[in-house]
């Protein structure tokens, strides 16, 4: 089976040849077929950085990344397609180990849609992003070969797959990930996982920047959920306790009054409390995988996050509320041109 790779992108000057430069030896060893870069509207110069590169660049339509994706796959002519993200840097052997699990697929078994790897982190300096990377290895460790749940960021999809389930929803701004996966699953396909595939990220180090889209992810989560229920309690990467920490967190808002009373004067603090505990086996976790006390940090970075996930899900709940009822089954047109 052959493969090309995706990279979708919009202004991605700052990381976009990092990218290239280490995803171009892929094409010369015969691992690639193709490299297709979809430039969904830059302002910057990031096509003139593409040209220097044996890259075929599509313009997108400035949609965000699923409609950019879709562009991808729907040129590529191969029987597999790899999608990595434009600000991450893949590692020699990223790709060897995703095409092995379709050529170990057994006769009888259910078909292999996709299977995505694990990350790396470009930037060992900044503390947010080895906050958010060691997060990300110590959920990834857990994971097992099968599971239900892809990421796009490093990921290689049968194209027979897309191509049955319409590829992404271009609908979503954040969560268009998941929600492909969890399609590709109920078309009757497996998803597999492979800790060996790495591609590095240049994470955000920029406090407000990352809890922006936290925000977004809070909001995109809601309607991620009322589209495909039966997800909320959790998958093959997060836990229902990560999934009860922005109600929560809402709630210790809402309780903020009560503590000028006597008789209720103790339930914010034990919301508090309640939020703060969830935070202790993950932060347990990193401690042990990096034996770094740092990172006890993560403790508090993740209970700041709880917040700014729970306002983007209570923005998503009144938007529903006001969506009338003819609109709660579907999700609120994307006019956003975000950063793939």
């Amino acid at each position: 089976m052959t493969t090309t790779l995706v990279i979708p992108g919009r202004n991605a000057s700052a990381t976009i040849r990092q990218c290239l430069q280490a995803v171009t030896p892929f094409v010369e060893s015969g691992e690639l077929a193709e490299i297709i870069f979809v430039d969904d509207g830059s302002t910057d110069n990031t096509r003139e950085i593409v040209a220097e590169f044996p890259v075929k660049c599509v313009p997108g339509l400035g949609r965000g990344p699923a409609s950019a994706r879709n562009l991808g796959w729907q040129t590529a002519q191969t029987d597999l397609v790899w999608f990595v993200d434009s600000d991450c840097v893949a590692e020699p052997n990223a790709l060897a180990p995703l095409l092995a699990r379709f050529k170990e697929e057994a006769d009888g078994e259910k078909k292999l849609g996709g299977v995505s790897g694990s990350y790396g982190n470009m930037r060992p300096d900044s503390l947010l992003a080895c906050l958010m990377h060691e997060e990300i290895i110590a959920r990834h460790r857990s994971m097992p070969p099968i599971v239900n749940f892809l990421a796009t960021f490093n990921v290689v999809y049968r194209r027979e797959a897309l191509e049955r389930v319409g590829g992404f929803d271009e609908r979503f701004l954040k969560g268009q990930d998941a929600e492909l996966s969890w399609r590709v699953m109920d078309a009757g396909y497996t998803l597999g996982f492979e800790f060996d595939s790495r591609v590095a990220h240049f994470h955000e180090t920029r406090w407000l920047g990352y809890f922006k889209t936290q925000r977004q992810q809070g909001y995109w989560r809601l309607w991620l959920h009322l589209t495909h229920k039966g997800h909320s309690t959790g998958d093959s990467y997060s836990s229902a306790v990560d999934h009860i920490q922005p109600p929560l967190a809402m709630l210790i808002l809402a309780a903020i009054p009560t503590v000028f009373f006597a008789p209720t004067r103790w339930i914010a603090p034990i919301l508090v409390m309640l939020l703060l505990l969830t935070q202790i086996p993950m932060t347990v976790r990193i401690l042990k995988q990096t034996g770094k006390l740092r990172y006890v940090a993560f403790a508090g970075m993740s209970f700041l996050r709880a917040f700014w996930r729970g306002v983007g899900l209570s923005h998503a709940t009144i938007d529903y509320v006001l969506a009338g009822k003819e609109k709660r089954t579907t999700k609120p047109k994307n006019t956003v041109q975000p950063k793939a």
